[in-house]
């Protein structure tokens, strides 16, 4: 008897030990920035005063992304929609990436809301 609903394929593809090593990459890299910005300043609450000080370098820096983001979009979209129409896709492809932009416009204003409401 074998016992493969224990281990279900997609929990150890390649693809899942990416997403698991470049999650644990981002996590580390962030906690190492705080810890690193408290032991510069001196304590937690120098860190959040020093943060809420650059809050406006922050949402600069963020804008930016948003606009190298959106420039990149519109890049890609443009390439993938004329070589979906070479490959007779073209509907269904604009249904996927208009989902996608739905999906990332509502992540990106949601982010951007809970900021809002914390300061």
């Amino acid at each position: 008897m074998s016992a493969t609903w224990l281990r279900p394929r997609w929990l150890f593809s390649r693809r899942a030990a990416k997403t698991l090593v470049w999650t644990v990459a981002i996590i580390a890299t962030a906690v190492g920035a705080n810890v690193a910005g408290i032991y510069l300043v001196g304590s937690v609450a120098g860190w959040e005063r020093w943060l809420a000080a650059a809050a406006g370098y922050f949402l600069v820096w963020r804008l930016c992304l948003y606009v190298a983001t959106a420039y990149g979009w519109v890049w890609m979209r443009r390439r993938l929609l004329a070589r979906e129409a070479q490959n007779g896709t073209d509907r269904q492809a604009r249904r996927r990436l208009v989902r996608s932009e739905i999906a990332g416009v509502i992540a990106i204003v949601a982010l951007e809301a809970s900021l809002l409401v914390q300061g």
